[in-house]
């Protein structure tokens, strides 16, 4: 469901099932629920690319840009593998790069029994990735999140970059891969010793809010502490409860730094600064609520899991991206945007890519701490379902 949060931004419900006929699309070209999994596709398969990867000895996983992109386009990663599985092609899966052991989490990978390894050695990732590793590589896969269209199919559009990446390369395959929306990963989580400090020292008891202040473009995509505090505030005082704001900053060059500020009337606040990513993976299922711009960590937040399988409702602010491209499609990953980023989704448009000028009206500024909270409570309530 979508819904006014205020007279400029509108909530949108992370299930929300977007008709085709209501956005910019591309035709899947099949129907795909009536075409069996394992099936070939009424479309010509990419021969060479199937040709090459039917022939590889060994498939190496190599992502070296930016974190929100890579974790979107782990389903294209799936979608290879789940082909390898359908094809019963067996091969040895390598992972390189700085998101190695975060991608180990999504449970992508997993190892056949040793083989003789041909000559062959394909390639999946993005581009800079696959410029790295694949200069020797019969087969290179580059999943690039400016590629593949908002496709359609069954009625329904599938905007999510997910959801893109997966059924683009089933088409270029040429079978029907077994995945279903939503096609972003999980991230297992497990015991780790930050976390438990946290736990112990009492930053994860009671109402426990996180909010990501990390932005690779400041300018445009920083909320600031202050509005997030204001936020918490608002929430606090409506439970009537005392609430734990963390703080979660991006990776400063000097490691990791955690600092307590002065507690308020209803919101202490810690700042974490530097966590790596897989640390905070451990940690956001703690959270009863998270909050951020669409930057990679909120994607992170969104794709983490607890021990249990449960998830925490994630709020991503779109003040000028596609709110639905850049999510990860999952129904508790919600966005609240303006009417820009609306426009930017009903057109499948990226002001970087499409080079749209940018609406010098349309700031962070424009998401009310107060209206913020009341989509926050409604989700922590249980009223937006």
């Amino acid at each position: 469901m979508s819904a006014v949060a205020s007279a400029e931004i509108r909530f949108h419900h992370g299930s929300l099932v977007i008709p085709a006929g209501a956005v910019h699309t591309t035709p899947l070209g099949y129907d795909r629920d009536s075409v069996p999994i394992g099936a070939p596709l009424p479309l010509a398969a990419s021969a060479e690319l199937v040709h090459r990867l039917s022939g590889c000895g060994e498939l190496v996983v190599a992502f070296e840009g930016k974190l929100g992109d890579t974790l979107l386009a782990l389903s294209g990663v799936r979608a290879v593998l789940d082909w390898l599985r359908l094809r019963s092609v067996r091969v040895p899966v390598r992972v390189v790069g700085p998101y190695a052991g975060l991608i180990a989490r999504a449970g992508l990978i997993t190892r056949p029994p040793a083989t003789t390894p041909s000559r062959w050695r394909a390639v999946i990732g993005d581009r800079t990735g696959v410029e790295a590793h694949g200069s020797e590589a019969a087969a290179s896969v580059v999943l690039d999140p400016a590629g593949p269209p908002c496709w359609s199919s069954d009625g329904r559009a599938h905007p999510d970059l997910p959801a893109r990446h997966y059924l683009a390369l089933e088409r270029r395959l040429g079978i029907r891969l077994p995945d279903t929306a939503p096609f972003a990963s999980a991230l297992a989580t497990g015991p780790n010793k930050l976390v438990e400090e946290l736990r112990t020292v009492g930053w994860l008891g009671g109402l426990t809010i996180a909010a990501i202040t990390a932005t690779s473009w400041p300018a445009r995509k920083d909320y600031t502490a202050q509005r997030y505090i204001a936020l918490a505030e608002h929430i606090a005082e409506a439970q009537q409860a005392q609430a734990r704001l963390l703080l979660i900053g991006g990776n400063p060059a000097d490691g990791l730094h955690i600092t307590a500020e002065a507690p308020r009337s209803h919101v202490q606040v810690l700042r974490l600064d530097g966590m790596p990513a897989d640390s905070l993976v451990d940690l956001f299922p703690h959270c009863h609520l998270v909050i951020g711009n669409d930057t990679g960590l909120t994607h992170l937040a969104a794709m983490s899991r607890g021990r249990d399988g449960s998830s925490r409702p994630v709020i991503g602010l779109y003040a000028r991206h596609s709110h639905s491209k850049w999510r990860t499609g999952l129904p508790h990953h919600h966005a609240v945007a303006t009417d820009l980023s609306d426009r930017m989704h009903q057109g499948d448009l990226c002001p970087v890519r499409d080079v749209i000028a940018p609406d010098t009206n349309v700031h962070m500024n424009a998401f009310p701490p107060a209206a913020l909270a009341q989509v926050g409570l409604e989700l922590l309530n249980g009223v937006r379902q």
